[in-house]
């Protein structure tokens, strides 16, 4: 094949039937009023591993040969298509090895070890890690399977966008993440076909830009790390790169602000658990606003694989920004009794206290007072106006820090 076309994505489809989950594409009323459009979600963090991944690489794997089925399979992923790889190889009792990069997320390499891989740690960058896992196909005679240029991965990603139109016809534009280009190639392909004034838009991260740079330019350069690490990837597809051109009407970016936000409002409104990547087009609803105004969005979670103390992180930044969470500053008389009225104060105006710091010898204030930094749990920005308000009033010198 030179080309993808809508037959090998409906023939990966009947190849993925009953193998990976039909996850559900629901409408969020709460995030649609947020966002001025409708949306609806496609839930592929609800797959096995918690990834669409799996979809490319089984429907690369299940046209395997005999031989190379028994010679084994070889990925280079920064974790989900790792898990996609491992798992489905697993049960298809071929053996497989997975090259990771060194500061790959510990949760994703332990899932691909927990699947009975074997998980090669090599280079700090995706794309040394690529260079090792090809040098090793050459010396173990293994299958490569790409995480995204190779025809049979696209075809299978592309699946994802016949469930979506089939569950929800209105749908009229996409908004999908873009890293090496397997996912939105092969679902742009998909939803050009069924619907052909189907809108089709792509999401990159400021710090790894590469098709909106070739889309727009002048190019802008690769950082080293982002929250989305699963679109972290300086170069597209040869194969996938002209089919975005083609088939892609525009790719947005969005910064890191706008991925935290994006998770945050998935985990309180949706209650579900979504990485950066899988945030990338929730962002780009709420920054790109105008572009989207009364049309039918579907959103694909691509992923849910978040390590547990960046998402905690996550939580408190966010409870920061929404004044949910606070640093303030009192200026008290040094005596017995202060801190426990300063408590006291706060607790009578709906104030729970998260930290405290009590400090004498640090400070420029006269010997006779005393600084005390407090860090309070609030019911958001116009609680903590009206606690200040209060507290002034009642004689306290207080000051917002945080």
């Amino acid at each position: 094949m030179s080309s993808l076309h809508i037959d090998d994505i409906r023939a990966a489809a009947e190849r993925l039937r009953g193998q990976v989950v039909d996850t559900p594409c629901l409408p969020s009323r709460t995030l649609s009023a947020l966002c001025g459009c409708e949306v609806f979600l496609k839930f592929e963090n609800h797959q096995f591993t918690a990834s669409f991944k799996e979809r490319g690489a089984l429907n690369k794997m299940a046209q395997l040969t005999a031989e190379e089925r028994a010679r084994g399979v070889l990925a280079v992923s920064a974790g989900n298509h790792a898990q996609g790889v491992a798992y489905h190889a697993q049960r298809m009792g071929v053996p497989a090895t997975i090259v990771m990069p060194r500061f790959a997320p510990a949760v994703k390499v332990d899932n691909t070890r927990r699947f009975g891989a074997e998980v090669v740690l090599a280079g700090d960058t995706f794309d040394d890690a690529r260079l090792h896992g090809l040098a090793l196909v050459r010396e173990r005679g293994l299958t490569l399977v790409h995480p995204y240029d190779d025809l049979a991965v696209m075809a299978g990603q592309g699946s994802i966008a016949l469930e979506m139109l089939a569950a929800q016809p209105g749908i009229d534009t996409l908004v999908v993440a873009v890293g090496g280009g397997g996912l939105i190639s092969g679902m742009a392909t998909a939803a050009r076909a069924l619907r052909p004034g189907i809108q089709v838009f792509g999401v990159q991260t400021e710090r790894f830009p590469p098709v909106w740079n070739d889309r727009h330019g002048p190019p802008r350069d690769c950082g080293q790390a982002t929250i989305a690490d699963g679109i972290a990837v300086k170069s597209p597809g040869a194969l996938t790169l002209p089919l975005i051109r083609e088939r892609v009407d525009d790719v947005l970016l969005v910064d890191e602000d706008d991925i935290e936000q994006g998770i945050l409002l998935l985990l309180e409104i949706e209650k579900t658990v979504v990485e950066g990547a899988g945030a990338v087009g929730l962002a780009a609803l709420l920054k790109h606003r105008e572009r989207f105004a009364g049309r039918k969005v579907g959103l694909v979670l691509c992923g849910g694989n978040i390590e547990p103390l960046v998402l905690a992180e996550i939580i408190q930044r966010g409870m920061v920004k929404s004044g949910r969470l606070v640093r303030l500053r009192f200026d008290v008389r040094d005596v017995p009794g202060s801190l426990a009225e300063v408590a006291a104060a706060l607790g009578a105006l709906g104030a729970n206290i998260d930290e405290v710091m009590h400090q004498r010898a640090f400070t420029t204030l006269s010997v006779e007072r005393a600084q005390i930094e407090v860090v309070v749990q609030t019911r958001g920005t116009e609680h903590v106006a009206q606690m200040l308000a209060a507290l002034q009033a009642q004689g306290y010198r207080v000051e917002r820090i945080g």
